[in-house]
């Protein structure tokens, strides 16, 4: 059996359900229920088929475009198995089109049609995966294109452009314009530039560019070129990758603007990257030296005897939550890895250091 749960209500599943009751009670079958678009049914809805899923008057077979763990109750998911199907790759594409040209019985083989190079090329990259998408551009093409002096109708990158409704534009993916659009769109945020970085975020989202892959990229410069200088930075490019991936396109395009738009207009650090070359650098070049004893694990009986955590200062028993201590190994005691910066929160944090290792007492 199966329903759309965008078209489907209560007395649907009743319905459903007392059909794979009588299915079950006469002939002693399950029931199989495919139910499309799992994700538009409420609470209630799902909830309702809960019990029935778990006597096993019905084998559930869930299909969403959505994050099932954002869509589907906790309860039904947890009787489940999720299987992930992946978009379609580009050469799959590629595929798909050139079957569907010269396919007389299943395609347009019949319309004596051919597609070239760059114009198969162009809607296997802007389809993203999506065979309904490229297949109607194709039908389109072919259907609305005049036949040439040699009788056949030529699908050209214009008429692909046209047909599939996205502008041929110089980014190809995998090419050195992708890389330096990317690299631009990075730099005019590290920039301080919010203009110039929203617009090379409209040339990536126009080219058909995976939201997941500019998410990701905003996540690590909030953390490489932010910082503490504005510790929400992060926050908010984490916030945006998880409501990316739950909205879809094209509605978040307007979140990757906002966290777009955050990144360029916060104020600037490297500190936080500076310090974890620097203490790499040191780990990679230096012998381990051990723990201070005092800071080693205290937690088990013999580790007096030994002893770890003798000598240990807990902060909190100390005015303002700070006491001097080594913490550093011997030999890199005057090492120093994190600097902040004047800019921003990190001046605060820099003004606190300076206070309490001036004057502990303070």
């Amino acid at each position: 059996m199966q329903i759309n749960a965008t078209s489907s209500g209560k007395k649907d599943m009743e319905e459903v359900v007392a059909a794979a009751k009588n299915n079950q009670g006469m002939y002693g079958k399950k029931t199989i229920l495919f139910i499309d678009e799992i994700h538009r049914f409420n609470k209630g809805q799902q909830d309702y088929l809960l019990p029935f899923v778990e006597d096993g008057t019905i084998i559930l077979i869930g299909a969403t475009t959505e994050n099932p763990y954002f869509e589907v109750n906790g309860a039904l998911l947890s009787r489940s198995v999720i299987f992930e199907l992946k978009k379609l790759s580009k050469e799959d594409i590629k595929t798909l089109l050139l079957r569907a040209v010269n396919d007389k019985e299943k395609g347009m083989g019949a319309y004596n049609a051919s597609i070239d190079e760059d114009a198969l090329e162009f809607l296997a990259d802007v389809s993203n995966g999506d065979a309904r998408a490229a297949l109607t551009a194709i039908e389109l093409g072919v259907l609305t294109t005049d036949r040439s002096e040699d009788g056949k109708i030529h699908i050209t990158i214009d008429v692909a452009s046209e047909c599939i409704q996205k502008r041929v534009i110089s980014y190809d993916k995998t090419g050195d314009n992708h890389y330096d659009t990317v690299s631009a769109f990075i730099k005019s945020m590290r920039g301080s530039d919010p203009d110039a970085a929203v617009y090379y975020l409209a040339r990536m989202l126009y080219a058909g560019e995976d939201v997941k892959f500019i998410a990701r990229r905003i996540m690590i410069l909030a953390s490489e070129d932010i910082g503490n200088a504005d510790p929400m930075a992060l926050n908010v490019a984490v916030s945006a990758a998880q409501a990316v991936e739950r909205i879809g396109m094209p509605e978040a395009q307007i979140i990757l603007s906002q966290a777009v738009t955050y990144m360029a207009s916060a104020p600037k650090s490297n500190a936080a990257v500076n310090a974890i070359s620097k203490a790499m650098e040191v780990v990679k070049t230096t012998k381990t030296p051990p723990v201070p004893t005092h800071l080693q694990d205290a937690h088990y009986k013999s580790a007096g005897k030994l002893g770890h955590g003798i000598g240990y200062k807990y902060a909190h028993n100390y005015k303002n939550h700070y006491v001097q201590q080594q913490y550093l190994p011997d030999g890199l005691t005057d090492q120093v890895f994190y600097e902040p910066s004047d800019n921003g929160y990190e001046a605060e944090i820099k003004k606190y250091f300076e206070k309490i290792h001036e004057d502990p007492e303070s």
